[in-house]
Formats: C-alpha cells, structure tokens, sequence
C-alpha cells in the first residue's frame, strides 16, 4: 500500500478519533477535537497532492479518498447536529448530495468508468471543513457565531451546485441527456472537451495504442464528428510493428523494454509523422493479470504526447485489473491531450 492510500486510511481512523473525544467531553474536548479535524483536513491534501505527484494513482485512493472526506464531513455535522450547534436540515443537503454522487460513481464503476473528486468537488470539501472547524470553535469562542454561519451558508451552496456540476456531465450514466438512449451509445465527457478543443484550435491528433487495443481511439471517435479532428491510429502490440508501423528504433525496445518512457515518446512521435497531425499521444503499459514474463510491475504506464516541437510523457502506477487499468490509462491520456492543447492554445495568445 502506498503512501497516499495510507493517508486516506489515517482519516477513516482520525475521523473514528474525534467522534470519540466529542463524546468523552473531557477538558477541553472541542480543542482537541478541532485538531484531530484539522489534521485529517491536512491528510486530505497531502494524499492527493503526492498521488498526483508521484503518479501513484489507484482505483483505492479514487474510489477511498472522497469515501474518507464523506465519512469525516458527514460524521462530523451529526456530531455537531446533536450539539445544537448546527441546524439538520444542512445535513439533509449534504446528505442528498454525496448519496447522488455515491450513485453516480457506483453506475460509473459498473459500466468501467471511474468518476474521480472533480475541482468543484474538491471546492466543496474545503468550503465543508472550514464551516466545520468554525462551528466546533463558536461554542468556546462565541465571537465566531456570525463567521461560522456565513461558512455554513457558502459551504451550503458549493454543496448543491456541485452535485448539479456532477449530475451535468455524467448525466448519461443515470439515462439522461445524449447517450441515454439504448441505441445511442454516451459520449466520454473528457472525449467531448478534447473534441471542442481540437476543432476550436484547428488541430488534428493522432494515436499509437499498445496495451489499450485501440480503446482511446474509440473514446475520442465516441463524438459525432470526430473525423474533422481525428486522422486514425496505429494499435501496435508486437515490437515489431512499433517498429515497422512507427518507426520505433529496434535499439530502444532491446534497452529499455516496450514499456518504457523511451518507447512511449518514440511511439507518439512515429504516429504524429505517419499521419502528419498536429499532436499524437501514446500508451504502452502491463495491464495485468501478470507481467507477460518481465520484472516490471503490473499496471505500470507511460503515456507521452508529441506535438510541433515538444514531447511529454508520464508514468503511472495503477492497481486495478486489466480492465480497469486499460480503462484509467485511456482516460489520462485523454487529460494529457486536453493539458496539450490548451498550452499550445496559450502560447498562440
């Protein structure tokens, strides 16, 4: 278990410790209390930030990390509800929402897509802590009344245009909007971005797929006309068609494996000047169940992009099944496309 999931753990158990202490009314409970609040608070950072960071991202720490911040929030406000110190009502809201967003994620997990903390969610949480740590601090310091119930008002608010937020983009899941139809199949929401993007800057993409069998081509071609953008892909499995299809030089993969950072670059460079587009991402990875006889852990992945003049790629370590690892990586290189796109559309400003 890595350090991030570790650290989403230590909220389930810092979260357990509060409830304790608030109950136990020992001197000064509502200080000790606030600390405990304030370190799991801290956790919530840090766990994604070094996920990010290190690419140690899991389906764990996805599906855990906004687990861990229900939990801790939500414990919390019935703590406080039983108090007196906040009204019920507010807790209905923030109820309702999460238990949508549980939904949502629990349909998404069922159909192979994995519904991470969005920004606004993320907004949201800190909003939520803020009006906490204020309302367990009003009863010793009662100056803090009129500051916490603003806390609570604007955590009220990011709380329901956030669930809005969700139930927008993944509206498909649940049977509504475009794709709710049985004959109409949904429209990935970062395939649609991509898409507007691409024809807003007037570039074209390309893809060279390995372990994925084509799956981020599907995604970025699931949006009606995608043609104008996308110019086609190469699914190279064998070496040697990383070699003779994009010219993959036989001396990389003999030093550094197909799975390498150095392939993954060579590969989105090859599918860039076979199909002469604008920007061209990669991925080559083990997906798993096992390591197809090599010392490299399952669910590592590189994914690099290649555009006029700059090259990127990233690693990363996920820990879900094949399935599930095919399907995360389809998903990151769409983001890295995205990040690709708006940075040459900012340079051109």
């Amino acid at each position: 278990m890595n350090l991030p999931n570790k650290l989403t753990i230590s909220r389930f158990i810092l979260t357990v410790a509060f409830l304790v202490v608030m109950f136990s009314r020992m001197p000064y409970h509502e200080t000790i209390a606030l600390v405990l609040f304030s370190a799991a608070g801290i956790s919530d950072y840090f766990d994604g930030r070094i996920a990010r960071q290190r690419k140690l991202i899991t389906n764990f720490g996805i599906l855990m990390d906004p687990l861990a911040d229900k939990l801790l929030v939500l414990s919390v406000l019935i703590v406080l509800v039983q108090e007196g110190l906040v009204a019920a009502w507010i807790v209905v809201v923030i109820f309702s929402r999460e238990l949508l967003i549980t939904i949502l994620r629990s349909v998404g997990a069922s159909q192979g897509q994995v519904i991470g903390a969005a920004p606004l969610g993320k907004t949201k949480t800190i909003t939520q802590m803020a009006a906490v740590a204020l309302l367990i601090l009003q009863r010793p310091y009662p100056v803090l009344v009129p500051v916490a119930d603003i806390a609570v008002l604007v955590a009220v608010v990011f709380t329901i245009f956030s669930g809005i937020d969700y139930l927008v983009r993944f509206r498909h899941l649940i049977g509504l909007g475009e794709g709710a139809s049985g004959s109409q199949p949904s429209v990935d929401p970062l395939s649609r971005e991509l898409g507007d993007l691409l024809v807003r800057e007037g570039l074209t993409v390309a893809v060279a797929e390995s372990c994925t069998g084509g799956l981020l081509g599907y995604l970025i071609t699931e949006k009606p006309g995608s043609s104008a953008y996308f110019l086609g892909g190469v699914i190279a499995y064998a070496d040697e068609v990383k070699r003779e299809e994009l010219g993959v030089p036989a001396a990389l993969l003999s030093r550094h494996g197909a799975v390498s950072r150095e392939v993954a670059l060579a590969m989105a460079e090859g599918a860039r000047t076979r199909f002469g587009a604008g920007l061209a991402a990669s991925i080559t990875c083990i997906a798993g169940p096992d390591a197809n006889g090599t010392t490299k852990p399952v669910g590592l992945t590189y994914i690099a992009v290649a555009s006029e003049g700059d090259r990127r790629c990233e690693e990363y370590s996920f820990t879900g099944d094949r399935w599930s690892n095919r399907r995360q990586a389809a998903a990151q290189a769409l983001h890295l496309l995205i990040a690709e796109v708006r940075a040459k559309a900012g340079r051109r400003a």
